[in-house]
């Protein structure tokens, strides 16, 4: 930003001409993150992770309410642990950084550093626990973790990015299949209700599902562009782990046996999903729960007696209610302030000058639809607090909206690469359960199965692909 009054906010790119390009420059422009000197890596700025905080307060609550304790586990792991379960090590080896020297020696074993953390929550399981009254064991930790990604984007595929990842271990299957899902809703209901976008549950196929896992069970979301972005997954295990790394307990019978364990988790990819399925050519778009600033005033004439004043105990009246900030920045014009507030995406700003003041009366202006009212002084509060909630509720239908007009269904493979041509979303179809049919969606439209959804339709009787008998609906549609 300039330092004078002939400096403007930013231009970005235009949404509908450059989508990647305008995300980028939001990120950038809207003071979310920069780029550092290692490739992959970046600077998560204030703005950017005052949003993640949002997210965290809200989960860590909602975990506590299941029983959920935090706990911290070193971020290296020895090469042999890592080895200790085939299918999960095979799924995330190209992904993986090694330490190979430790201050001027060379290690005796390679350490990765963590791309995921089951393998070291299942060792120490294995050592802590022995008897079924000491079940469940409900973990999560709040961390960053590291995977070598070839093609990396900010806070939606970083090299290095924050993360929550909760293990637990069970007595029962039933117990772990059920926490596997409770924790699934606790993502939908932050994405849905904090974050204002709706979502997609449902199971990943056998090819899609998490390396090692028996069953991986998403939230998916839509972003402005049509392409699907999976927002969160929860994983159930069974005991693919507990066998390998001896998570064994002595049951009610007086009898061995092996433990039954869960993994989930959600990533600052959020931020991300926030940014591409709200934002518009004017820069962010925040949903006001979670969101750092929920008002801005602006004072229009500072200079003129009393503006800065009235507008200073307007600011510290609200701030005691609403996450607030008074732009009483001398050296920029009140219009490069208004774009530089709708760069950031603040939900609502006030505006207040001489005249308004005089009137008692303020402006407000909404960031999501632009309208602005006229409310007199002494009732702001309490328009201020109706006004988030209806801007928060007009995001998500908006989103809603936007994921039912690109939402098709089609009965062919033909029908799927037409529609993802003509208008990129979501696909339905029916399918047969095969392997080679999902291959060949992939190969043909470039487009992964997104889930299985929990809520079934019954399109047909036949797979869109093959057609043959078709055993479930599902889901499909380009991604990020």
């Amino acid at each position: 930003m300039g330092k004078n009054n002939e400096s403007f906010v930013k231009q970005i790119t235009n949404i509908e001409e450059d989508f990647a390009r305008w995300y980028t420059d939001i990120v950038i422009n809207a003071d979310l993150a920069d780029y550092t000197d290692v490739k992959g890596f970046i600077a998560i700025k204030p703005y950017g992770y005052a949003i993640w905080e949002a997210i965290q307060n809200y989960e860590d609550k909602k975990f506590k309410e299941h029983g959920v304790k935090n706990i911290s586990m070193p971020v290296l792991i020895p090469e042999s642990l890592l080895n200790m379960e085939k299918d999960h090590v095979e799924g995330f080896a190209p992904e993986v950084a090694w330490v190979t020297v430790g201050g001027e020696e060379e290690l005796e074993e390679k350490l990765c550093v963590r791309p995921t953390s089951e393998t070291i929550f299942s060792k120490m399981y294995s050592k802590w626990l022995s008897s079924w009254r000491e079940l469940p064991f409900l973990y999560n930790q709040w961390c960053s973790v590291l995977r070598w990604e070839k093609e990396t984007r900010p806070f939606l595929r970083s090299r290095e990015f924050l993360w929550q990842e909760g293990h637990t271990i069970h007595e029962t299957e039933k117990e772990a299949v059920d926490f596997t899902l409770n924790m699934l809703d606790v993502y939908a209901d932050t994405i849905e209700n904090l974050l204002a976008i709706p979502v997609l549950k449902g199971r990943k196929t056998e090819k899609e599902q998490f390396a090692g896992a028996q069953a991986t069970y998403t939230v998916e979301t839509l972003m402005h562009d049509g392409r699907a972005l999976q927002t969160a997954t929860s994983h159930y295990f069974g005991q693919n782990f507990s066998k390998p790394f001896n998570i064994k307990f002595q049951n009610k019978d007086g009898n061995d046996e092996f433990a039954y364990q869960t993994s989930w988790g959600s990533t600052t990819r959020l931020i991300g999903a926030v940014i591409m399925a709200h934002g518009d050519n004017r820069g962010l778009k925040l949903p006001p729960r979670v969101a750092p600033v929920q008002a801005i005033i602006v004072p229009i004439a500072m200079h003129k007696e009393g503006v800065k004043e009235k507008a200073e105990e307007l600011y510290n009246n609200l701030n005691k209610k609403f996450k607030m900030e008074l732009d009483d920045r001398q050296q920029y014009s009140p219009g490069y302030k208004f774009n530089d507030s709708e760069m950031r995406g603040i939900p609502i700003r006030i505006e207040m000058g001489p005249r308004d003041i005089e009137n008692g009366t303020i402006v407000l202006v909404r960031r999501d639809t632009s309208e602005k009212e006229t409310v007199e002084i002494d009732k702001v509060e309490n328009r201020l607090e109706e006004l988030l909630e209806e801007i928060q509720e007009n995001m998500f239908n908006e989103c809603l909206k936007r994921r039912e007009e690109k939402t098709t269904i089609a009965y062919t493979l033909e029908e799927i690469l037409k529609n993802l041509e003509e208008n990129q979303g979501y696909v339905k179809t029916m399918w047969c359960g095969d392997r080679a049919c999902e291959d060949k969606v992939k190969e043909v439209t470039g487009a992964p199965s997104r889930c299985i959804p929990f809520e079934q339709e019954h399109l047909s009787d036949t797979c869109a692909i093959c057609g043959k008998k078709a055993e479930n609906m599902i889901v499909w549609g380009r991604q990020y």
